[in-house]
């Protein structure tokens, strides 16, 4: 891959991700309910990889192998996730991470979302260009590197299911005035970590790397995917605002989940979380 290949598919990347953040914002501004931002933007970022690997721009031609798993990686994360988030909007009337900064910019709300939403569309690039690079591997053999790719994938997708189907499961358990039960959920998963789901949608995108690193220099810029889902997860829009909801909340009862709970990384139960700011 020439520098100028490299470039013009980072332009692709980005007018695609740009493209799919403001048919977000008309959803939000059709529905009022910005839970629809992060549906839409899902099935961005798997349009992204599926071309990606459909179309790769270094020709490669591995189709049956490499770009076949660039694609089922692609798809199926972002059915899954997609769907999921799709089934939770519609039970909402918002999603509080994004109320509360609509709140804030009052009668300037449309515009400062559509530059939000832009925004994410540009820090995304680098997930949607793993997931290219990924597919546009030459290395024409499956090595064991590509089959711990699959290995990775499948117990991110199947873990972060099971966090979303244990918490919708306790959610119900606990739901309306007349059963308020426990305020945290501390079942399954969430008793080993405070956001087991983040945990391993961040896990996911170490698979493209994995797939994308070998006889070839581009292959090493994969790994800006998992440290960028990483940094947006744990510091920017997945921990820090829905650690303040909850405590907003949930109150004492989420401070003592804090204490005895790892916040990201799934730790034994019992055991002394690292100390962080949300903490």
């Amino acid at each position: 891959m020439t520098l100028a290949l490299f470039l013009v598919t980072l332009l692709c990347i980005a007018l695609a991700l740009g493209a799919g953040m403001s048919l977000a914002w008309l959803a939000w501004r059709r529905t009022k309910n910005s839970g629809w931002v992060d549906t839409v933007w899902t099935f961005s970022v798997g349009i992204v990889g599926l071309a990606g690997a459909l179309l790769p721009p270094t020709g490669a031609d591995a189709i049956g192998s490499r770009r076949a798993m660039v694609a089922a990686f692609a798809c199926l994360w972002a059915l899954r996730l997609g769907l999921h988030i799709a089934r939770r909007t519609r039970g909402i009337t918002d999603d509080p991470r994004y109320a509360r900064l609509l709140q804030g910019w009052g009668a300037d709300a449309p515009r400062q979302m559509f530059v939000l939403l832009q925004k994410q569309a540009l820090v995304s690039i680098p997930l949607g260009l793993a997931m290219v690079l990924a597919a546009a591997n030459p290395q024409p053999a499956l090595g064991p590197q590509d089959w711990l790719a699959v290995v990775v994938m499948a117990v991110a997708i199947a873990g972060e299911a099971t966090a979303d189907a244990q918490l919708r499961r306790f959610a119900a358990d606990n739901r309306g005035p007349d059963n308020p039960g426990r305020k945290v959920c501390e079942v399954g998963l969430w008793r080993w970590s405070r956001h087991p789901n983040y945990f391993f949608e961040w896990l996911g995108w170490l698979a493209y790397p994995l797939l994308a690193i070998g006889a070839w220099q581009w292959g090493w810029l994969a790994l800006a995917a998992p440290v960028c889902m990483y940094w947006l997860l744990a510091y920017v829009s997945g921990v820090p605002p829905l650690e303040e909801h909850m405590l907003a909340t949930r109150g004492d009862a989420y401070r003592a989940y804090q204490r005895r709970t790892s916040t990201f990384f799934p730790l034994p139960p019992g055991m002394k979380p690292r100390v962080t700011s949300w903490d």
